[in-house]
């Protein structure tokens, strides 16, 4: 359906608030739902079933058609995005299953980096991290994908407005402010000096899906490897930007 088609059928929604219109538009805009789901599964890796993300985003979109305001300057898809997105992350926050046995290895984890980085100067190596717990590489990346549950939502707490209002004021502050530009310009060289401290195979993976906004699938079709294998350079490389990116880190997620 072109822009002129949407507009019409959001102006005979507005007017109407007929159920037939709000499941045309549901039908109209549920792709959205399945990018946005797509997206964050690559921080979820293998935790939560994707058909489970679709499900609870597809609420998400619901509340957004019901409280969208038409006239308002803000693009449907943007504020329906930040909905999808914090209904799917209010989901998994409230399901509460990550284990305690996952909590402690994530401090494990950070602490046996602090104290490597803090004798050698420089970024601990996998090969390091999993020596110092006293566990093999294989099953360190294990752990690491065990985490990745953990790290979506400390990612995307920018989300987690609470109200309306908020909502509407990020959107437009996000894409349209000199501020938010400079914000992103600033990012982008952060970004860059990052990348240096990732394998080529790690960098190819944070470019494939930030700069071409590849999916899981598509990158691992690119790259032949297994998505499995996909989420875990992935998890690798945002742990790696972690400390370079610093207050950027967030945008990450958006």
């Amino acid at each position: 359906m072109d822009e002129a088609k949407r507009k019409k059928l959001w102006d005979e929604y507005s007017r109407s608030r007929s159920a037939e219109l709000r499941e045309q538009i549901i039908l109209e805009y549920a792709p959205l739902v399945k990018l946005v789901a797509g997206r964050l599964s690559m921080y979820l890796g293998y935790n939560v079933e994707y058909d489970d993300l679709v499900g609870y985003g597809i609420f998400g979109l619901i509340d957004a058609i019901d409280k969208f305001d038409s006239a308002k300057d803000v693009k449907f898809e943007t504020y329906a995005s930040l909905r999808i997105r914090g209904a799917i992350l209010d989901q998994i926050r409230k399901m509460d299953w990550i284990p305690r046995t996952v909590r402690q290895k994530q401090k494990r984890i950070e602490t046996a980096i602090k104290e490597i980085e803090s004798a050698s100067g420089r970024n601990a190596t996998d090969e390091e991290v999993a020596a110092s717990l006293g566990i093999s590489e294989d099953e360190y990346s294990e752990w690491q994908q065990q985490l990745l549950v953990t790290n979506v939502v400390s990612l995307n707490e920018f989300t987690d407005q609470g109200t309306e209002a908020p909502i509407d004021r990020s959107v437009r502050q996000r894409f349209d402010t000199p501020e938010e530009v400079t914000l992103k310009a600033e990012m982008k060289e952060k970004l860059v000096e990052a990348l240096e401290v990732l394998t080529e195979k790690e960098k190819k993976v944070v470019l494939l899906y930030y700069y071409e906004e590849l999916t899981l699938k598509e990158i691992s079709n690119v790259l032949e490897v297994s998505e499995s294998r996909v989420s875990q350079l992935h998890s690798k490389a945002l742990a790696k930007m972690k400390k370079k990116l610093g207050k950027y880190m967030g945008l990450l997620g958006a």
